[in-house]
């Protein structure tokens, strides 16, 4: 039997529990920036590391989104969580989404912030070599930060931010799930799923931007919500963190009751 168990920390000891997932360039602390200001009464939040990141970066595993899934449905049930919202920033969205296939009887709401639509990001040609040695190449992550940020970022910023990466990723892990998020389609088995769906888009990202959200998340999710955050790229965890927390726990209170956030910026109903 596998006894690994996803390092985690718990913030909070609300009814509502949310689990929060980091994306390809960060652990758990990619959610640093917003914790303080979190409503710990009201939800129990649990950020993890994924295998091959912080606490776990030297565990072994095949690195995709499915094992990931699979592994928060290990910690949930260790964790005595009947049912759950699951939060994603970029490839943690597109584990969100497994874990939307995997068990969405299990699921209150997902959120993807910046997410990874669940039919890859395929990449080639010198995109795909930057992202694939990216993996080794400090100035890649870099340039990947400031491209997805729409270049507004300072530059103590980005580089705070890419070694941080490098110190709390494993890079053949780091290589490995680059196969996973960008490469595989799996949006066929979670379309038309029913759990209320929020993305969160940076205007100033020209990846996963909103327009990318409105092809693939508002048309596969019959209660998707797409809402954009002004002035902000791909880290709205950084950039942007009150109006991300207002933005977030509107949608996940609305749980249970009839409306949800706005779409494209909208207010909250």
């Amino acid at each position: 039997m596998n006894s690994f168990v996803l390092p985690h920390e718990v913030h909070g000891d609300g009814a509502h529990q949310v689990f929060a997932v980091h994306g390809w360039f960060a652990d758990r602390s990619a959610y640093a920036a917003v914790l303080p200001d979190l409503d710990r009464t009201a939800f129990t939040y649990v950020p993890v590391d994924l295998r091959g990141y912080g606490e776990a970066r030297d565990v072994t595993g095949s690195f995709t989104t499915a094992e990931a899934a699979a592994d928060l449905l290990a910690l949930a049930d260790r964790l005595g969580w009947a049912r759950f919202s699951v939060i994603g920033h970029s490839m943690g969205g597109a584990v969100a989404q497994r874990l939307l296939a995997l068990a969405p009887d299990r699921l209150r709401r997902i959120v993807g912030v910046s997410p990874v639509p669940a039919s890859g990001m395929p990449l080639s040609g010198e995109q795909g070599a930057l992202f694939t040695e990216a993996a080794h190449k400090a100035g890649n992550r870099r340039a990947i930060l400031d491209f997805t940020t729409g270049g507004r970022r300072p530059a103590a910023w980005l580089d705070r931010m890419v070694a941080r990466s490098l110190e709390r990723s494993d890079a053949k892990a780091f290589r490995a799930w680059l196969d996973s998020w960008a490469g595989e389609d799996f949006h066929a088995e979670v379309a038309g799923a029913t759990v209320p769906a929020l993305a969160v888009a940076g205007e100033l990202d020209p990846a996963l931007s909103p327009a990318l959200m409105r092809r693939t998340w508002l048309s596969w999710y019959p209660h998707g919500h797409l809402v954009t955050l002004p002035g902000a790229g791909h880290y709205a965890m950084d950039e942007a963190p009150l109006d991300l927390i207002r933005v977030v726990e509107d949608f996940l209170r609305a749980d249970g009751a009839d409306g949800a956030v706005g779409t494209d910026g909208g207010d909250p109903a």
